[in-house]
């Protein structure tokens, strides 16, 4: 699933990471891929299918309790996957404020698919997910005003695909 740590760089789970972890697994079994700790913090990948599920479970669950969607961004993996894995993940940056813990969703999406708006879980989304799509082109189902905001009228492509010309000369930026 992209780049990763090296093991020897990966935190042993808390106690509190752990129950994170089962609690998840509990619920959805299968939609959750793999989890781990990096500096800290805790990643859990989820099946693009049981994302929402998994958002609104996160935040409803009294052991959870993830109250706050602190960012929604992404990750172009182009150069950096196995033949089998997804171009791109998507990364909810989930805090629960009164257990003060940090969760990140990740959910692999493959080039040319789409992925679950969190706007009905959490309104912060909107723009966040307008910024994932308009730099980098990701679709997000179910979204109410899906449209670029940072990019002019007619920008050609995503600014932070990783194939995205990086000289000025290499691209016209609008269309004619």
């Amino acid at each position: 699933m992209g780049l990763r740590p090296e093991p020897d760089q990966l935190d042993a789970l808390t106690d509190d990471q752990t129950k994170v972890v089962e609690r998840l697994r509990s619920q959805f079994g299968d939609a959750i891929l793999d989890h781990q700790s990096f500096r800290g913090q805790l990643s859990v990948w989820v099946r693009k299918e049981a994302l929402l599920d998994v958002l609104r479970f996160a935040k409803s669950d009294p052991e959870l309790r993830c109250d706050l969607l602190t960012d929604v961004t992404s990750v172009d993996y182009l150069r950096h996957r196995g033949p089998d894995e997804a171009r791109f993940e998507v990364v909810h940056n989930l805090y629960s404020i009164p257990l003060n813990r940090r969760l990140l969703i990740k959910t692999p999406v493959p080039e040319g698919e789409t992925v679950a708006s969190a706007v009905s879980v959490w309104g912060s989304a909107d723009f966040m997910e307008r910024e994932v799509y308009d730099l980098m082109g990701l679709v997000f189902d179910g979204h109410p005003s899906l449209e670029r905001i940072l990019t002019p009228d007619g920008w050609l492509g995503h600014p932070l695909r990783k194939d995205h010309p990086t000289r000025t000369d290499q691209f016209p930026n609008v269309e004619s």
